[in-house]
């Protein structure tokens, strides 16, 4: 993956996406996600969230380009927008066991000293 620099505008931009991340709800639905595309309704009942409230964080994922709805008769099939939320999340949730665990993380070759 290529190392980018921040600028400000970028770095507020980054801070909003991760702040969306930050609700475990949330990433219980990007989760089921992952596993492929999802009915609004079905989503709610597997993420163990009422409609409701599933709606909301689903409206809120879509607004950051995070996940997309498409109509399909009268429910609407969620998808992750595309991999690189799914690797975002796998690298979230590696990082979070790596630590849980104690487990030393090979350096990174690509990152300069110091």
């Amino acid at each position: 993956m290529p190392r980018t620099r921040l600028d400000a505008d970028s770095a507020a931009r980054v801070a909003t996406t991760l702040q969306a991340l930050a609700t475990p709800s949330r990433l219980l639905i990007l989760a089921r996600l992952r596993e492929g595309p999802c009915a609004a309704t079905e989503l709610a009942t597997e993420v163990g969230m009422e409609q409701s409230a599933c709606s909301h964080q689903l409206r809120l994922l879509r607004n950051l380009g995070l996940v997309v709805g498409r109509r399909q008769g009268r429910s609407v099939i969620y998808d992750l927008y595309d991999n690189h939320v799914a690797e975002l999340l796998d690298q979230a949730v590696y990082h979070t066991e790596h630590l849980r665990l104690g487990l030393p993380d090979t350096p990174d070759t690509d990152r300069p000293a110091g």
